[in-house]
């Protein structure tokens, strides 16, 4: 499948093993590479995402998260449109990696600054002719802007999911081995962290307009096999 072209709007998915869609963004894409697939997007970007887990953003209670990974769990969840708000986010995703590397901008000033690095443990990219497809596995790791500091994110519900069945062993075997490649390319301040300076210093291009998501379909709830 030909790359993607700088400036293009592309779809990101995190797609059940049911082939059923769980939530979708619009990004623009920085760069596409051999080595990664880099993506962005800002304020007001759309979104959707299903509506229990809506419903958690919005009110702050992450009771209804897990509300939300019972219903991914029953096969029952209805999508609920959304934006993205506040931050300018950069996602930088290995093509084969069982991770995706974010960063996340906030307001300072008249401009904007590096407020962290965030690790989200997901699983490998799957190119569609719109975008690619993954499937985000809970469990998250937060770093700070220098790479000094790091914590693991929601470990609790990472539990939770793995009691319910949505992710396997085959899958926590993964992502353990993910969680191990991370740490060492902090340590070695390699892959993007090799570039960590540059990226930090990373900027919406104000030219783009805010990525949209092309109009909902019944058939956009299933994937279709395409793409690889």
């Amino acid at each position: 499948m030909r790359g993607f072209e700088t400036g293009q709007t592309v779809v990101r998915r995190d797609v059940h093993r049911s082939g059923r869609v769980w939530s979708e963004q619009a990004l623009r894409v920085v760069a596409d590479t051999g080595e990664a697939l880099v993506t962005a997007c800002a304020p007001g970007a759309q979104a959707r995402w299903p509506a229990l887990y809506a419903q958690a953003r919005a009110e702050g209670d992450r009771s209804v998260r897990t509300e939300a990974f019972d219903a991914m769990a029953a096969g029952r969840w209805e999508l609920a449109g959304g934006v993205w708000q506040e931050t300018d986010l950069l996602l930088w995703k290995p093509p084969t990696a069982w991770f995706s590397i974010n960063a996340f901008y906030v307001p300072d000033g008249d401009g904007r600054r590096l407020r962290n690095w965030y690790v989200n443990f997901e699983h490998p990219t799957r190119r569609t002719t719109a975008g690619f497809d993954t499937l985000d596995l809970t469990v998250d790791l937060v770093v700070t802007p220098d790479l000094t500091r790091w914590e693991w994110k929601d470990e609790d519900e990472y539990a939770h999911v793995r009691r319910l069945g949505i992710v396997s062993d085959s899958e926590h075997q993964a992502v353990d081995a993910a969680r191990g490649e991370v740490l060492a390319m902090l340590a070695e301040r390699s892959g993007i962290f090799a570039q960590a300076e540059r990226w930090a210093a990373w900027r919406w291009e104000p030219a783009w307009p805010t990525p949209c998501l092309p109009r909902p379909t019944a058939a956009a709830e299933r994937v279709a096999t395409e793409g690889g």
